[in-house]
């Protein structure tokens, strides 16, 4: 899975650390998810992340 469809959010590359402080190369994913999200009326399938999954429940109340 590769990004957000709502927010764009994408891996980004950092470096694990050992305690010699030897680098290697890493990546951190965003944790997406496949959902039903409705928009304009209708359902689709979407790949979210889950911040905005969190944030669209939050527009329910």
């Amino acid at each position: 899975m590769a990004k957000c469809e709502i927010c764009g959010k994408s891996p980004m590359f950092g470096h694990n650390v050992s305690h010699s402080k030897h680098r290697t190369n890493r990546k951190f994913r965003p944790n997406v998810q496949r959902k039903r999200v409705m928009i304009d009326g209708e359902y689709r399938r979407l790949h979210i992340c889950t911040r905005c999954i969190r944030t669209l429940s939050r527009g329910k109340r």
